[in-house]
């Protein structure tokens, strides 16, 4: 182990500490932007194949997915792009606690933990219908 693997632990003043703040919550809104967006994924695949599978309409022709297909497709880019989020948000947060002192805990990520849960009971639920 190099002298330049070793994390340097800063000191900072209070300016620096406000800045460690100000980027720590903008990594919080950034994480809940990725929340609000995989939600949206997830909510509108489910609601789109549901509402096919409720409507009995019958495609006119096969474009190069159904509805269901589509909707499956969705809810999955939204659990995706959540666990993505989340993969990035710890790099970010533990970057910053290595530099300045302290772990950063995150709500945000409890959040996208729960959504990705209830987008996975989705997915089967979706999957068992198909």
């Amino acid at each position: 182990m190099s002298a330049a693997d070793v994390p340097v632990k800063l000191h900072p003043d209070d300016a620096t500490k406000l800045a460690v703040e100000r980027t720590r919550a903008a990594y919080e809104r950034t994480m809940l932007a990725w929340v609000r967006t995989g939600t949206s994924l997830i909510t509108f695949g489910f609601g789109l194949a549901k509402f096919t599978e409720v409507a009995h309409t019958a495609a006119p022709e096969k474009f190069i997915l159904d509805p269901q297909e589509f909707g499956l497709i969705m809810v999955s880019i939204g659990i995706l792009s959540l666990t993505v989020a989340v993969v990035e948000h710890y790099r970010n947060i533990r970057s910053l606690g290595r530099a300045y002192e302290g772990r950063q805990r995150s709500t945000a990520v409890s959040v996208a933990a729960l959504i990705a849960l209830l987008g996975i009971a989705a997915l089967f639920a979706m999957l068992h219908r198909a």
